[in-house]
């Protein structure tokens, strides 16, 4: 291949794929390509596309469209969990040149023989049993931040999630290898690694290849806290049965760690609990954030919960605002369900209409601000230690505290990516924290 050809990227949807784009990004650099933003222009694009909500579907033709004004000859390709669910819709939209399936994807450059656009997209996706094997990622975007996927797949039933379908099996990486993977993510400054998989609280299944496990979650928990040179580790969503106490107690007093939990909750009604096939009540979600509450007072408790989803009346809406309303937590991440083709859900009676889930979303969300507000005034006159981002917003530079409170100060070059000691002192209009420096701190 021409050593000078450039490729941009475009990622909708989670950390996961954001670590899988960053470890594919790197496979075309290893080809001999240039890596470009999304929004100059390139020789091919590929769109990491979500499957998750309607809104990732239909953004995905949009940004095609982005991608064909920058440059109306590129070679477009799509990836990721829309690709494998529906790649013929996919390779209908005009100017996509290649749709490839859930592991296809980890061997894209093997597809480029030539750049030339096709007159139809061409299609390579397994059949979903086939994702059966493991591919470890890491996504380095900023030098703040790292994404480091530990696992993938999911063997759940939820009755409204794709997820299974597009990603197959709950499958693992040895630890062996995510220890190196942190390692080597250290070694290039970053001081923050966020974990991620599909269900990270199933780490250890399908390590080897096999289904039952030979490590759990809370051992890898306790290996990454010994590796040297990470300043910070943070859990992603975790699923609350799966989040045992002694893990909540090893973060409690965890060198690396930080006190932030993201819990998805998607409703606080266990009539529908039992409809979307959870496997937990509501009462073992109290009984995780108390437990949280207890060790760790400061901890930030993140919550995501779905509204409108069949059989959700009025009164079982406002069972689970008064629910989430009660609960000790710092945020919510709200979304309206929607229906996915081959879901059980999809199929159910007493369906929400799309504008008393729009009416719910918005009061979830002004919930959320609340409890956010409340939170972020709970912690003022405490001190904290800040990692500071890379970019500069309007004049200002933005971090998050381990226990992930936002804070904005004046821009200042030198403050990125390091880690300073601070006093919160007041939360500003635009619901950001202000902050004193304080001396006494001996990390950088």
């Amino acid at each position: 291949m021409n050593p000078t050809k450039k490729v941009a990227f475009y990622t909708l949807g989670c950390k996961l794929n954001f670590s899988e784009t960053s470890t594919i990004a790197r496979g075309f650099a290893e080809e001999g390509f240039d890596r470009v933003d999304f929004k100059e222009s390139a020789d091919i694009y590929v769109i990491n596309t979500c499957s998750v909500t309607e809104n990732a579907d239909k953004r995905f033709k949009t940004i095609v469209k982005q991608a064909q004004k920058s440059n109306p000859d590129a070679f477009v390709a799509a990836i990721g969990c829309y690709a494998q669910l529906k790649p013929e819709e996919l390779a209908d939209v005009n100017g996509v040149d290649l749709v490839l399936g859930a592991t296809e994807k980890f061997k894209i450059t093997d597809y480029l023989n030539d750049l030339t656009k096709n007159d139809f997209g061409e299609v390579h996706s397994c059949e979903i049993e086939e994702a059966d094997f493991y591919v470890g990622s890491y996504s380095i975007g900023d030098r703040t931040r790292a994404f480091l996927k530990v696992q993938d797949g999911c063997d759940y039933k939820c009755t409204y999630c794709t997820i299974p379908l597009a990603r197959g099996i709950s499958r693992s990486d040895t630890m062996t290898n995510v220890l190196k993977n942190a390692q080597e993510i250290s070694e290039q400054g970053i001081k923050e690694i966020v974990l991620t998989g599909v269900n990270i609280g199933d780490y250890g299944k399908g390590e080897f290849g096999n289904k039952k496990h030979e490590h759990t979650f809370l051992d890898l928990v306790k290996q990454l806290d010994k590796v040297e040179g990470i300043e910070r580790l943070r859990i992603s969503s975790i699923e609350p049965n799966l989040l045992k106490n002694e893990t909540i107690d090893l973060v409690s007093n965890s060198r690396a760690f930080v006190p932030h939990f993201h819990i998805p909750l998607q409703s606080g009604s266990n009539e529908i609990l039992k409809k979307m096939k959870r496997r937990y009540m509501k009462e073992l979600y109290i009984d995780r954030v108390s437990k949280i509450k207890e060790v760790m007072p400061h901890a930030c408790v993140g919550v995501d919960v779905i509204v409108g989803f069949p059989g959700e009346t009025d009164d079982v809406f406002l069972e689970t605002y008064n629910f989430l309303s009660s609960l000790d937590i710092s945020y919510l991440h709200v979304f309206q369900y929607s229906e996915r083709d081959n879901t059980e859900a999809a199929k159910m009676p007493d369906v929400v209409s799309k504008a008393k889930r729009v009416k719910r979303s918005k009061m979830l969300r002004g919930l959320s601000a609340k409890k956010r507000r409340a939170f972020y005034e709970n912690q003022l006159d405490t001190d904290r230690i800040v990692l500071f981002e890379s970019e500069n917003k309007e004049g200002y530079i933005h971090g998050f505290t381990e226990n992930y409170v936002k804070v904005k100060t004046p821009w200042n070059p030198e403050l990125v990516n390091t880690l300073e000691k601070v006093r919160l002192t007041k939360i500003d209009e635009d619901g950001l924290v202000r902050f004193e420096f304080q001396e006494d701190l001996t990390l950088h």
